[in-house]
């Protein structure tokens, strides 16, 4: 049985990112970090991997989404266009959580290999999504990427995470571990700069899935908004 070709979708941030895989490979990454560029440029990026890739989207085997949590607007539009290709193509649909993948990006870093050979059982990653203001979108995980504590909706403040803290070493990372760096100075605080979603991060997660067959259904598949989105309308200007 040959690998998989598989189409990973990440629209979850400002990142709008495309790749294209066969088994653990990357044959193609398209990205930007343009913001509110989605709509733009999803559906070229995705024409641009699957020619970089040498494959019509017709040869692939699945599509896999971000599913979230992250930017409402984002994952709507990723969401919908892996659904749409899943449909006209009669091809499965795949769902990677954004912290999960964001955590195997962080693993593949120099910097958090070195922590955990020199820390080892007592490092934990942490991943952080923006989600506006002092908020962020979290999970705490262990180097295996297996979760310690799941996804939640966090208000960032100088006592956030005291508890793990005490116990272990932690590393931060994604565009919403700034929000930390001024409040969280402990000594068992790390932080790894400029980290954020990716297609390529999907790969081995997704893989994994493929070979469990867990396939959403397509019909009813929705992100992971974790929180309502809530809407505001402008005032008006009275003159």
């Amino acid at each position: 049985m040959s690998d998989p070709l598989i189409l990973h979708i990440e629209t979850a941030t400002d990142i709008c990112s495309v790749a294209v895989s066969r088994g653990e490979e990357i044959l193609a990454l398209a990205e930007s970090g343009a913001e509110r560029s989605h709509a733009t440029l999803l559906n070229k990026f995705i024409r641009e991997a699957a020619g970089i890739a040498g494959m019509e989207l017709k040869q692939l085997d699945a599509i896999a989404v971000s599913k979230g949590p992250g930017s409402y607007t984002g994952l709507r539009i990723g969401v919908s266009t892996a659904k749409g290709l899943a449909y006209a193509l009669n091809k499965p649909l795949l769902s990677c959580s954004t912290i999960e993948s964001l955590a195997h990006l962080a693993v593949q870093q120099k910097k958090v290999q070195d922590l955990i050979r020199h820390y080892p059982g007592e490092l934990l990653l942490c991943p952080m999504l923006d989600a506006r203001r002092m908020e962020v979108y979290t999970a705490i995980l262990r180097p295996g990427c297996n979760l310690k504590r799941g996804v939640s909706a966090e208000i960032i403040d100088e006592n956030s995470f005291k508890d793990l803290l005490e116990k272990h070493q932690v590393i931060f990372f994604g565009n919403g571990a700034e929000k930390c760096k001024e409040l969280i100075n402990h000594s068992n605080a790390h932080y790894l700069d400029e980290l954020n979603p990716s297609a390529k991060a999907m790969v081995k997660p997704v893989l994994d899935k493929y070979n469990r067959s867990e396939f959403e259904d397509v019909a009813y598949f929705e992100p992971f908004y974790l929180k309502d989105f809530v809407a505001t309308i402008p005032r008006k200007k009275i003159l």
